[in-house]
C-alpha cells in the first residue's frame, strides 16, 4: 500500500506549460490517473492547446475563481466550488479571460493518464468525424 500527503505549492512547476502547474501525479508516482493543480492568471490558458482525448474523461473542480472554458457548442462559466467534466471526444479549452480580475486554481484529474491530448482546430472538422 502506499499513501502522500503533498502540499501542491511545494511541487515543481511543469516546464512548456502555459501557466502555474503542479503534476501531483508525477510526484505520487500514479500509474492510471493524470492528477495537477493549475493557477492561473488573467490571460493564461489550462492546457498546452485546444484538444480532446480519444478516452479520457477529465474533470476540473475550481477552487478559486472563475474557469472559462470554450467548446465548440458553447462557453461555459464555472464558478469555485463547482466542476466541469469533459467527455471523450469531446474537444474543450480551460482558460482565465485576459479581462479577469483574479486568479483561477483549478484540481485537473484524468483517467486514464496515458490517454495524450489531441489538437482541434475549432475553425476545422470535428475530430470525431474521421474515425
Amino acid at each position: 500500500m502506499g499513501y502522500h500527503v503533498l502540499d501542491p505549492d511545494d511541487l515543481p512547476t511543469s516546464p512548456d506549460h502555459p501557466c502555474d502547474r503542479r503534476s501531483i501525479s508525477e510526484a505520487a508516482e500514479l500509474a492510471q490517473l493524470a492528477l495537477a493543480v493549475y493557477t492561473m492568471a488573467p490571460g493564461e490558458q489550462l492546457p498546452t492547446t485546444y484538444h480532446y482525448h480519444e478516452q479520457r474523461e477529465e474533470a476540473f473542480y475550481v477552487a478559486a475563481g472563475t474557469l472559462t472554458v470554450e467548446t465548440p457548442e458553447d462557453e461555459y462559466t464555472v464558478e469555485s466550488g463547482e466542476v466541469f467534466v469533459a467527455e471523450p471526444e469531446s474537444p474543450h479549452r480551460a482558460y482565465n479571460p485576459d479581462a479577469a480580475a483574479e486568479e483561477v486554481r483549478v484540481v485537473g484529474m484524468g483517467a486514464p493518464k496515458f490517454d495524450i491530448a489531441k489538437p482541434y482546430d475549432p475553425t476545422g472538422d470535428d475530430p470525431t468525424d474521421d474515425q
